[in-house]
């Protein structure tokens, strides 16, 4: 049994929920770990001199249990996909040539060391100032979004976000979320195929 753990990390509303769960369709075996089911809880995210939530950081998540879960499946990815009631539906190879992938999904993947550390894949979704604040105002959060949030806080905690990412982690591979999701879909599928194969390849 073999394992292969891919990121896919990028700014809010950029299409990285879309592609993971894509790319889960498609790869047998595979799970996802999504960074966002690891929020605590609002009353205790700070709050900055402005009135905003300061929802864009490590601080407002609970790691330690994200940590704890992608561990659990590295220890035994099988187990990990039963105890979910998320066994794969296609029938498994044999053992000694079986892939299973983890899809970890998030906005600050690659901001925590620890869990960077795992990817064998790092793709990064990324999209124009102006259409991912469309789509942000587009879309109800709980709680809301308050007035001015966007720019006041969102977007510039963004790029504070992502200039650190740039500094500590490497190997990330930029895709261009305004791109058809299908040929995004297609290229990293193709990336991940070929590692399965290399990973079934070796003794």
């Amino acid at each position: 049994m073999k394992t292969l753990v891919v990121g896919v990390g990028g700014m809010t509303n950029g299409g990285k929920s879309t592609l993971s769960t894509s790319l889960h369709q498609q790869i047998p075996n595979s799970c996802i770990i999504a960074q966002d089911s690891y929020f605590k809880d609002d009353s205790v995210v700070p709050v900055d001199d402005n009135g905003f939530k300061q929802y864009d950081m490590l601080d407002a998540l609970h790691m330690d249990a994200m940590m704890r879960d992608v561990d659990s499946w590295r220890i035994d990815p099988d187990s990990f996909l039963r105890q979910r009631g998320l066994n794969p539906e296609l029938p498994a190879p044999p053992v000694d040539t079986e892939v299973f992938v983890l899809i970890v999904e998030g906005f600050l993947i690659f901001n925590y060391r620890p869990l960077n550390e795992l990817f064998d894949r790092r793709y990064f979704m990324e999209i124009p100032y102006d259409v991912c604040k469309r789509r942000r105002s587009s879309r109800v959060y709980t709680p809301p979004d308050p007035p001015g949030y966007f720019d006041g806080h969102v977007w510039p905690m963004y790029l504070k976000n992502r200039e650190q990412m740039e500094s500590t982690a490497s190997g990330i591979v930029f895709l261009d979320g305004l791109e058809p999701k299908e040929e995004l879909l297609a290229a990293v599928y193709k990336d991940v195929c070929q590692d399965i194969e290399r990973l079934r390849e070796k003794d």
